[in-house]
């Protein structure tokens, strides 16, 4: 601190041309003025902490509602893409199911042709061996 003291000494008596001493009142209030400094400056240093901590703290909780936010988002963006894609599932599986079905119907529809001509034809081999039968017998029958 004394060498403060004598460097402002000397500096007024550079620029001044005044021999200011040490029980002088101006370097009092120099001395005065350099404490209320240190002072102020060591209030401002612990106001400045306390708003860095405050908005540091501002910033953390910012970032927990942006991420809370963002998982809401999320959620619900995955439970409508769920719900889309089970609706898409289930659209393709009756389209499937119907497709099936038309193919089904469609074979059917040209079976039931020949199942047709097919019963036809043996209730014809039938009637044909009901008429053999018939005629053997009354062949029998003429015989005796």
């Amino acid at each position: 601190m004394s060498d403060k003291i004598e460097a402002i000494i000397k500096e007024v008596a550079a620029k001044h041309g005044i021999a200011v001493g040490r029980d002088d009142p101006i370097l009092i209030l120099q001395t005065i003025n350099e404490r209320l400094m240190q002072d102020s400056a060591a209030a401002q240093q612990e106001t400045l902490d306390r708003f860095k901590e405050e908005l540091e703290s501002i910033a953390h909780r910012w970032g927990e509602d942006a991420k809370s936010k963002a998982e809401r988002t999320l959620n619900a963006a995955l439970a409508a893409s769920k719900a889309a894609m089970m609706n898409g599932m289930q659209e393709g599986a009756k389209a499937a199911a119907e497709s099936a079905r038309r193919e089904v119907d469609e074979a059917v529809g040209q079976l039931a042709g020949p199942i047709r001509d097919g019963r036809r034809i043996a209730v014809m081999n039938m009637i044909a061996g009901g008429m053999a039968v018939l005629a053997a017998a009354l062949a029998l029958l003429s015989t005796l």
